[in-house]
C-alpha cells in the first residue's frame, strides 16, 4: 500500500528540514504545503526529494491539507498521513500508526495523545476535552483525542468527504473528517502516541477561544441536522474507544 505524507507548514524554518528527513524514511513520498511561510520554510527543503506545494498567501490549516490531499490523490497513495511542522509530532509514531492503518482498513487512525499529556498547556487540555465530547456525540463514536492531527486517512475517505478550507475553519476541517467521515462508514481507530512539547516551541497557531468556538458551532449544527442524533450520543456513551495498537498495545 502506498504512503503519502501531508505536512502543513507556516513559518518552520527551525524544524521543518529535520522533520522532512525522518518522515521522508518512513513513507513512499512527502508532500509539504509552505501555506505562505515568510522566513524561508521553503528554501530550507531545497534539495530533498519531496513534492513542495507553495501557497503564495497564508490560508490556513484547512486550505493546506486540501492542497497537499490534492496532491496525493493525484498519485496512486492509498494511505494519507498528516503531521504538523513544528515538530510537536515524532516521525518515529508512523511505524505505528501505519501499521494499524494497515490493520483496519476503512478507517481513520488518529494518534492520541496519552502519553506526556500532563505537559499540555491547561487551556488547551480543558478545549480539548471539552471538543471530545461534542464530537464524540456528533460522530457517534467515542474519541479521546478529536484535535490531534497525526492521523492516517485512507484514500476513499478524502475521495467520499469534502470540508470547506475558508480561513476561518482552519480547525474545523479536521472535525468535519471525523464526523462525516464516520457518517460516510470511515470510523476512527485510535493508537496511543507520545507528544513533543518543547519549552522553545513556537506558539501554536490553535486559538483556544476563537477555534473552539468556530468547532462548537460546526459540531452543533451537525448534531441539530440529525435530529440531535440521539443514537450518536448512545453510542458514544455505551461503546467503549476502538483502539488500534500494535505490538500488544491496544490502549
Amino acid at each position: 500500500m502506498k504512503t503519502v505524507a501531508v505536512m502543513p507548514a507556516h513559518n518552520e524554518l527551525r524544524t521543518i528540514r529535520p522533520l522532512v528527513e525522518a518522515v521522508a524514511t518512513r513513507v513512499d513520498r512527502v508532500i509539504v504545503v509552505d501555506d505562505g511561510s515568510t522566513d524561508g520554510t521553503g528554501e530550507a527543503l531545497a534539495g530533498l526529494d519531496i513534492d513542495l506545494i507553495r501557497h503564495a498567501q497564508a490560508g490556513g490549516k484547512a486550505a493546506a491539507l486540501a492542497s497537499g490531499f490534492g496532491r496525493a490523490l493525484e498519485t496512486d497513495a492509498e494511505l494519507i498521513a498528516t503531521l504538523d511542522g513544528d515538530g510537536q509530532h515524532d516521525p518515529a509514531e508512523l511505524d505505528r500508526l501505519l501499521p494499524a492503518a494497515r490493520a483496519h482498513p476503512g478507517h481513520l487512525v488518529v494518534g492520541v495523545r496519552l502519553r506526556q499529556r500532563h505537559r499540555q498547556p491547561g487551556i488547551r487540555r480543558f478545549a480539548n476535552r471539552f471538543a471530545d465530547f461534542w464530537i464524540s456525540w456528533a460522530s457517534g463514536q467515542r474519541l479521546p483525542d478529536s484535535q490531534s492531527g497525526f492521523r492516517v486517512y485512507p484514500r476513499a475517505l478524502i475521495d467520499t468527504v469534502r470540508p470547506s478550507t475558508a480561513r476561518r475553519h482552519g480547525f474545523v476541517f479536521e472535525t468535519a473528517m471525523l464526523i462525516d467521515g464516520a457518517r460516510a462508514g470511515f470510523p476512527a481507530v485510535a493508537v496511543p502516541i507520545d507528544s513533543i512539547y518543547r519549552d522553545d516551541a513556537r506558539a501554536s497557531y490553535f486559538r483556544p477561544g476563537r477555534d473552539v468556538w468556530e468547532i462548537f458551532w460546526f459540531v452543533c449544527w451537525r448534531i441539530v441536522l440529525a435530529g440531535f442524533y440521539p443514537q450518536g450520543l448512545w453510542r458514544m456513551l455505551t461503546r467503549p474507544v476502538r483502539w488500534g495498537g500494535v505490538d500488544g498495545d491496544d490502549g
